[in-house]
């Protein structure tokens, strides 16, 4: 979970991670988006983007407030998968790396 004592808040988001093009996705939330991101893809985000290499931010949402992103997130995690790629293709259709764009 997140460290609430840590968070900076600079840039909350819902997101989700894959490795490739319908491949494994990881949804997630966090309050620094870019820093969440860099943890990812240095193994250290969590134990199932390192082992199924999710490195590449494929969607997020921007949020004003930590619990908005964590309802988003809870709820893209009771979506069934078609709902989550077809939520990713309407903004990224080839699913390229988004992390690049973070500012």
């Amino acid at each position: 979970m997140h460290s609430l004592c840590m968070a900076r808040f600079d840039f909350i988001a819902a997101y989700i991670m894959a490795n490739r093009k319908n491949g494994a996705i990881y949804t997630g939330c966090s309050s620094d988006l870019p820093v969440r991101v860099g943890q990812h893809k240095n193994g250290l985000g969590s134990k199932f983007t390192k082992q199924y290499g999710c490195t590449k931010l494929v969607w997020y949402q921007r949020f004003d407030e930590m619990p908005l992103a964590v309802h988003r997130e809870k709820q893209i995690k009771n979506w069934r998968r078609q709902w989550k790629i077809n939520l990713i293709e309407k903004a990224n259709p080839i699913w390229v790396d988004l992390s690049r764009d973070l500012v």
